[in-house]
């Protein structure tokens, strides 16, 4: 969180992780698309020629008040490709909450659950852990013939009970729910720990 006070603006961090192609991008297209220019900024975006993302996406958003200050929401993502991990850390700090996109389908169990151990590797490096740190996860490509079940998902993934939502980012389902959810958590973290 930084505060920007001559402009009485709130800068917040929030970052989409989750293993490569798993819908990280897809989720910020989505969001960028649905809403209102006036209240979000460009979808800055670095890919490959395989549309991949190599280093980040990010988003800017604008929504009411904290304290009387305006909240900027800045949603990153971060490349899923295992060969990114430092840049996987860099996108790390600062932030304030995370979104993680998990891929549904079975034959990517092993991956996500690589994923979501580097994230908590990660954390701990930067003083934190996801047992006290608002997160969501988002169960993304339910709409697939070969979809895990959300129970073996939870059992696999979500060892400390964060809340989670099933989504196809590709149109949508979840993808707002999700959203609304971390900024949620987001503020109301900062709230608690008396940083407002």
């Amino acid at each position: 969180m930084f505060i920007n006070w001559a402009l009485q603006e709130i800068n917040l961090k929030i970052v989409y992780y989750g293993p490569g192609l798993s819908g990280k991008t897809t989720n910020l297209i989505y969001i960028h698309h649905k809403l209102d220019p006036s209240i979000r900024g460009d979808l800055v975006s670095l890919s490959t020629k395989e549309d991949r993302t190599l280093f980040f996406d990010f988003l800017q958003l604008e929504m009411g008040k904290i304290g009387g200050k305006t909240p900027k929401f800045n949603l990153y993502t971060v490349p899923g490709q295992v060969y990114y991990a430092t840049s996987r850390k860099l996108i790390l700090n600062g932030v304030d909450g995370l979104v993680f996109v998990a891929d549904s389908q079975k034959e990517r169990m092993e991956e996500n659950l690589d994923t979501l151990l580097d994230l908590e590797k990660n954390l701990i490096e930067i003083g934190e852990t996801l047992q006290s740190f608002p997160w969501v996860i988002q169960y993304n490509k339910r709409d697939l013939p070969n979809a895990e079940k959300i129970s073996t998902l939870q059992r696999n993934l979500n060892y400390f009970n964060a809340p989670y939502f099933e989504s196809q980012a590709h149109n949508g389902t979840g993808v707002f729910q999700t959203l609304k959810s971390i900024i949620n958590r987001v503020v109301a973290h900062i709230q608690a720990n008396g940083n407002l």
